[in-house]
């Protein structure tokens, strides 16, 4: 069994509101967006692996102040998984002793707080009972999705994305999808701005669905604030006979 916690999945911040981060079972986490702030200092104490899917705010707000926090709190490093883009743009323009201390120095280069692991789109890791694997995706900075299976079933997430192929004929090789959370940012009258981002609009991702030859529940996130009514029925219209759902903030699923 595996459980899958939902700890942000908006597109914005507002009451109630927590931006990207999913907590795979107590040890694992995709993205660190300002979710990652309701844990208990127990519960962010058993965090050992960090997956992310791109360098944008709302998806690692909550990184250098998570591993401030756990500073001398833990025995190992955080393992930091990304894109090797990703990795330098966190080490540039986050880690730079300006914006925040370089905790993969700290307390020392040889005993760090945390560590890079650079993965390219295929890679695949085995943290014991789980297999996660790097999926590609399209934004405007370079992104990756990812893909969680145990020997029974299997969870995907987009990331933030807009049309892909790769990601959709890698989702098609997985029989056992059982979950697939992805990202549907605009409305439609908003298709103009989904092109600027390279975000989902409905109708956009209805185009994509199409190519999805598994029927798993699929799991719409990353919607703006004020806009999740209309996304959601756009979504419903453009897409029937789907098992949809909206994404929240506390959503738990186990596979």
């Amino acid at each position: 069994m595996m459980e899958f916690r939902i700890l942000g999945c908006s597109g914005g911040i507002g009451s109630g509101l927590r931006t990207t981060c999913l907590l795979l079972d107590e040890d694992v986490l995709i993205d660190v967006g300002t979710g990652v702030g309701d844990l208990s200092l127990e519960e962010l104490s058993r965090i050992q692996h960090i997956f992310l899917t791109h360098s944008h705010l709302d998806h690692i707000a909550g990184l250098p102040l998570l591993v401030d926090t756990l500073f001398g709190v833990k025995s190992k490093p955080l393992t930091i998984h990304a894109l090797p883009e990703t990795i330098e743009t966190l080490k540039q323009h986050i880690f730079n002793w300006q914006i925040w201390p370089d905790f993969a120095e700290l307390p020392s280069a040889a005993e760090p707080s945390m560590r890079y692991v650079p993965m390219r789109y295929g890679d695949q890791i085995e943290l014991g009972h789980r297999s996660i694997r790097m999926l590609e995706a399209s934004h405007t900075v370079p992104a990756a999705g990812y893909s969680i299976s145990t020997e029974n079933s299997a969870i995907a997430f987009s990331g933030d994305t807009s049309f892909s192929d790769s990601m959709w004929d890698a989702l098609n090789g997985i029989s056992n999808l059982k979950l697939l959370i992805v990202e549907c940012a605009f409305a439609n009258e908003q298709q103009e701005l989904s092109d600027l981002a390279k975000h989902y609009c409905p109708k956009y991702l209805a185009e994509d669905i199409k190519k999805l030859k598994n029927n798993p529940k699929i799991a719409i996130t990353h919607l703006k604030p004020g806009y999740e009514e209309q996304i959601m029925s756009e979504c419903e219209a453009a897409m029937p006979g789907r098992d949809l759902l909206q994404l929240r903030t506390g959503d738990r699923f186990k596979f």
